[in-house]
């Protein structure tokens, strides 16, 4: 039974190894930032500057109507209220 549990308890320690290893580290509070070398900067500065350009791309949009097709742009709006009812229901017209 001991052979068992401790057979088991070596596989599990063996397949969470792999998996803790590709943990990147993480920064701690009140640590420090690492420094960046030269290639890291400029890589960053690259991505900030195509980040940038992508911006001047993207055209301006006027603002949005989604009810725009199910209205048309001519009736006013105080038209549906204008609207009354004549006589009670049922009642015929005259």
């Amino acid at each position: 039974m001991r052979a068992r549990v401790s057979i088991a308890v070596g596989l599990v320690a063996l397949l969470a190894g792999p998996a803790w290893a590709q943990q990147k580290p993480m920064q701690r509070y009140g640590e420090k930032d690492k420094e960046k070398s030269f290639t890291e900067q400029q890589a960053e500065k690259d991505a900030e500057r195509a980040y940038q350009r992508s911006l001047g791309n993207v055209p301006e949009k006027g603002p949005a109507d989604p009810w725009g097709n199910a209205r048309s742009a001519e009736a006013p709006k105080g038209e549906a209220k204008a609207r009354t009812v004549k006589g009670k229901p049922g009642e015929k017209e005259k």
